[in-house]
């Protein structure tokens, strides 16, 4: 990446400069080429990709993998993308979302206007992807997102599912998934089923903390009792009032959907106030290696719903890789734990790249949009197929149900709920955190 443009240019160069770059040697070496291909290819405009990422800020731990991932698609696109016999690169351009919506709006907008991209592709909750698909939207660019469930991206949008939308598609799995997986996940061990809730005041906690459309029927239902003191702000650095609440009202399960640095508040005063609940799940903020392990002891026995693992039994349409396999090699080249975001970025491409390759090339919006539209692919996470549904423009992926295990060192992320997705094997059973 280049740091001082924010741009990430597959081949080294600028759109202006490659007929330059084509005509000579060194241009042949900066596209991976050499100098007999290029004068055997015919080399055409480059497919602009533009890339929204919140590589700053509290979201930053969701782009742990992209300089990974980008590199990867470096190599699987050196030769660029043929169409009707014409290599075009591929140039992705960069943006930092800084974790705000508002700047992921700006940003998105700055890649559309000025740098003329062809798709975009975003990821990391409804504050990135949100904002990011609106402005596409409004302007008639083919985008891509994940990596947030799909009713606060849908319906956070103002998405009518009787008309979807025209130019932006999205894969993730939804509310309905990690409700039906937490729930079976709960009930694997006794408890007096009390469970407290987290809800921050964003997209993801009114959506999932919804007395309508999120958890809090359908655990009515299933017989839980609720104990929720409602939407809280984010940042938080005091969740006294709450733990105090939990206690008192004898909470033995906790929910919610809240990010990395306010769990790490709450856990923490948690610990300090002497409270330690049998069950502890939640969404985002326990998803990362690198978020609980600052906890040490008190990480063993988190429990999170899993998106992405080593052990999902899918390939990448892009390197061939099993999610194994693209797991050890993203440890291997990085000196880090894998991560669930790992296996999401690099779907995100593997769709976006796969779209192109059906367009009728560069510039020809309406094409790459219809390409995306009709995608059927089967990627790193799972099918991707925008005719499924459950409402226009989305596509469902498997989610299963984890628990964080001290294993020497390092907490290993076990698979211990499968009930949706019974192709994901089981690893262990739950254990109750005290």
């Amino acid at each position: 990446m280049n740091t001082k443009n924010n741009k990430f240019d597959m081949h080294g160069i600028s759109r202006r400069n490659l007929m330059k770059v084509l005509a000579a040697s060194s241009g042949a070496a900066a596209l991976g080429l050499s100098p007999s291909r290029v004068f055997a290819a015919k080399t055409g405009k480059p497919f602009k990709i533009g890339f929204v990422t919140p590589a700053s800020g509290p979201l930053a731990i969701f782009a742990e993998p992209d300089q990974f991932v980008l590199e990867q698609v470096k190599a699987a696109t050196r030769d660029g993308i043929v169409i009707d016999g014409t290599h075009h690169p591929v140039e992705i351009i960069v943006k930092d979302s800084q974790s705000s919506s508002n700047r992921a709006a700006d940003v998105a907008a700055e890649l559309i206007l000025n740098d003329e991209i062809d798709i975009m592709v975003a990821a990391n909750t409804p504050e990135t992807t949100n904002p990011v698909a609106d402005q596409c939207e409004i302007n008639g660019i083919p985008c891509v997102t994940n990596d947030t469930p799909w009713q606060p991206h849908f319906f956070g949008r103002g998405g009518d599912p009787k008309v979807g939308f025209e130019w932006t598609y999205h894969f993730f799995w939804g509310a309905e998934d990690i409700i039906g997986t937490s729930m079976a996940l709960w009930e694997q061990i006794p408890t007096n089923k009390v469970i407290g809730t987290l809800w921050p005041n964003d997209s993801d906690g009114n959506a999932f903390g919804d007395p309508k459309m999120g958890f809090p029927p359908l655990l009515k239902e299933k017989g839980f009792e609720l104990v929720d003191l409602g939407r809280y702000q984010s940042p938080s650095d005091d969740f006294s009032a709450y733990i105090n609440e939990f206690k008192k009202q004898g909470v033995e399960i906790i929910s919610g959907v809240i990010p990395p640095p306010d769990f790490g508040t709450f856990w923490s005063q948690a610990g300090q106030q002497g409270f330690n609940p049998m069950i502890c799940t939640m969404a985002k903020a326990t998803e990362f290696p690198a978020a609980i392990a600052p906890f040490g002891d008190r990480a063993d026995g988190l429990t999170v719903e899993v998106w992405w693992s080593p052990t999902h039994p899918f390939v990448s349409g892009l390197t061939g890789q099993t999610s194994a396999e693209l797991a050890a090699e993203y440890e291997a080249k990085t000196g880090r734990q894998w991560t669930m975001p790992l296996g999401f970025k690099h779907s995100l491409f593997e769709v976006a790249i796969d779209a192109l390759k059906r367009s009728e090339g560069p510039g020809r919006l309406e094409s790459i949009r219809d390409a995306i539209a009709s995608t059927n692919y089967n990627s790193i996470v799972g099918p991707v197929n925008f005719q499924t549904g459950p409402v226009p423009n989305i596509s469902k992926t498997p989610l299963v149900s984890g628990q964080w295990r001290k294993q020497g060192d390092r907490l290993e992320l076990e698979i211990v709920e499968n009930s949706q997705a019974p192709m994901i094997a089981k690893q262990a059973e739950l254990r109750s955190l005290v």
